[in-house]
């Protein structure tokens, strides 16, 4: 079973930027799509952005839409979410998930795989 632990977050002023990886163990990354997802304080957990096995097609939420690009190193066994033009909105915690797909992507309740979390605090 692959074991995913996030890294990364932190506190950036609004317009900065931020990367964060999601490092996998316990078996190959690759055969599995990564997303990203993200819950702020009294929400509900959102989905950001997706990354088939791949990476050949990718998927965003339109609130990051030409901000965020998610993509992924198999052959460090790493996932990432770059994070630019970063708004106070985008305050949360953000968590890495997988599941084993080689076809399309999960729908954001498929995935069975996650991450804990890492925080992320945008500042204005």
């Amino acid at each position: 079973q692959v074991q995913l632990v996030e890294s990364g977050g932190g506190l950036v002023q609004a317009g900065g930027s931020l990367r964060l990886s999601c490092a996998a163990s316990g078996r190959t990354l690759s055969p599995y799509a990564m997303g990203w997802f993200r819950q702020a304080p009294g929400k509900e957990r959102e989905f950001v952005a997706a990354i088939t096995w791949s990476g050949a097609r990718t998927d965003y939420a339109d609130s990051v839409k030409g901000r965020f690009t998610i993509s992924r190193d198999d052959a460090k066994n790493t996932g990432y979410l770059q994070m630019d033009s970063l708004k106070p909105g985008d305050t949360a915690v953000y968590y890495c998930a997988a599941r084993r797909k080689v076809v399309g992507l999960p729908g954001p309740d498929e995935y069975d795989i996650w991450g804990q979390g890492t925080q992320v605090n945008v500042s204005s």
